[in-house]
């Protein structure tokens, strides 16, 4: 395989929530669905649970552009932005850079690929918003469950977005219900036009949470970063923990911060697995 028949790509993951980073900032890469599904297969292609890929910016250092496994494209995600403001930090020397995502602009301070901090911005409360197909004046709990009425199984679940929908139900063991299973139902319930990402939360502190989540358009997955974000303000708005919680993923720990100014900030750790190359057959790629 010689070098213009392929494409260098970097392997990363934060927390064990896994990416393939493609570079797009010098030459455009025309990315499809079926690309997409392609590379993150983790049977036939590189395997990952988001594909990211790298372009200019004229905001930030650069632009992220985030697709989940399954080819839809999506605005956010915490666990990829650390690792993408690692390779900003380490290219420029400089250890407070700034990432574009369609969500907007994010701020980062990389103290080492062990503690990285992202500005995540502010949630939005409001049901437009995050968005639910029908009105909820109160988001801290909504109207959703599975199972029996007068005994579901998991039931009036938070809900909120920072940068992507998610809804938190609150349990007194993650690990009692079958997330492989509600997940994708709940994931797809016409409640969310959009979809959304679905947690188990389990409060195990006054700053600590534990937590689950099936991933839209990614399935189960061992971190979430925004996930972690909408699960430590969705418990301090129920008054459940403080306002600074840490948040224990089956992958590792994240450290969430709700500050005074209303924004979420997220530290923790990313990593570089490996690099390699993808062969030209698998995208097409056209100069800038």
């Amino acid at each position: 395989m010689t070098d213009t028949a392929s494409i260098p790509f970097r392997k990363m993951n934060g927390l064990g929530n896994d990416f393939v980073v493609l570079d797009a900032r010098e030459t455009s890469l025309a990315l499809g669905a079926d690309e997409v599904r392609r590379i993150g297969d983790r049977n036939g292609g590189i395997g990952c649970d988001q594909i990211i890929v790298m372009e200019p910016s004229k905001k930030a250092d650069l632009f992220m552009r985030i697709f989940n496994a399954d080819g839809s494209e999506v605005s956010a995600c915490g666990n990829a932005t650390r690792c993408i403001a690692l390779i900003a930090a380490e290219e420029s020397g400089r250890d407070e850079v700034s990432v574009e995502t369609s969500a907007g602009l994010l701020k980062a301070k990389v103290d080492s690929a062990d503690s990285i901090t992202i500005d995540m911005g502010k949630p939005r409360f409001g049901w437009r918003d995050i968005p639910l197909a029908e009105p909820f004046e109160d988001t801290t709990g909504i109207e959703l469950q599975i199972g029996p009425i007068d005994a579901p199984v998991l039931h009036t679940p938070s809900v909120v977005n920072v940068g992507n929908p998610h809804a938190i139900f609150w349990v007194n063991d993650v690990n009692a219900h079958d997330l492989g299973r509600f997940g994708p139902l709940l994931e797809n319930h016409p409640i969310f036009p959009e979809r959304a990402n679905i947690s188990l939360a389990q409060v195990t502190g006054p700053n600590s949470l534990k937590l689950r989540t099936w991933e839209r358009g990614a399935g189960l997955t061992r971190a979430c970063g925004t996930a972690a974000c909408a699960a430590a303000i969705a418990a301090a708005r129920k008054g459940l923990t403080d306002r600074q919680v840490a948040v224990e993923l089956p992958g590792g720990t994240l450290y969430i911060e709700w500050a005074e100014n209303d924004h979420i900030m997220m530290r923790g750790p990313a990593e570089l697995e490996f690099e390699g190359t993808i062969s030209a057959d698998t995208l097409s790629r056209a100069p800038v």
